[in-house]
C-alpha cells in the first residue's frame, strides 16, 4: 500500500471507530438525511453532530450539499464497498497465517516425553 492508501485508510478506520458516526453512517446510507434532522436523533449538541458528521466526510463515507438552508448529507456506498476490500485483504492474510500454523502442526507430531530416571523402575539386585 502507498502512503496515501494507509492515510485513506486511517481517515476511514477512524471515522468508524465511533458509534455515534457509524449509526449517523447507516442512517444516511439507507437515504439521504438533513443534519438537523440526524441531530435530532442524538442525546449531543447539533455541533457534536456537525463534528461527527465532518469527520464521516472527510473519510469520504458521506457527501453534503446544500438545499436552501439545510445541509443535506447521503451515504457513499463506494467507500464503503473500499473498507470492506481493505478488511477482506487483511482476512486473506490471517487466513493464509492460520492455514500456514495448521499445516506445521499437523506436519510436526508432537513426540512423547522420554521417562524421567526417577520414574524407571530401577533394577533389582
Amino acid at each position: 500500500m502507498t502512503d496515501e492508501d494507509e492515510d485513506r485508510a486511517d481517515a476511514l478506520f477512524h471515522a468508524l471507530a465511533d458509534r455515534t458516526r457509524r449509526d449517523i453512517l447507516r442512517r444516511v446510507l439507507a437515504g439521504e438525511h438533513s443534519v438537523t434532522a440526524l441531530a435530532e436523533h442524538y442525546d449531543m449538541s447539533f455541533a457534536a453532530v456537525q463534528k461527527h458528521v465532518a469527520v464521516l466526510e472527510r473519510a469520504g463515507l458521506l457527501t453534503k450539499r446544500r438545499s436552501g438552508r439545510q445541509q443535506m448529507a447521503s451515504g457513499d456506498v463506494a467507500a464503503v464497498r473500499s473498507v470492506r476490500r481493505m478488511l477482506g485483504d487483511l482476512e486473506q492474510i490471517w487466513r493464509g497465517r492460520i492455514t500456514r500454523v495448521d499445516e506445521l502442526l499437523a506436519a510436526d507430531p508432537p513426540h512423547p516425553d522420554p521417562p524421567h530416571p526417577e520414574s524407571t523402575p530401577s533394577p533389582s539386585p
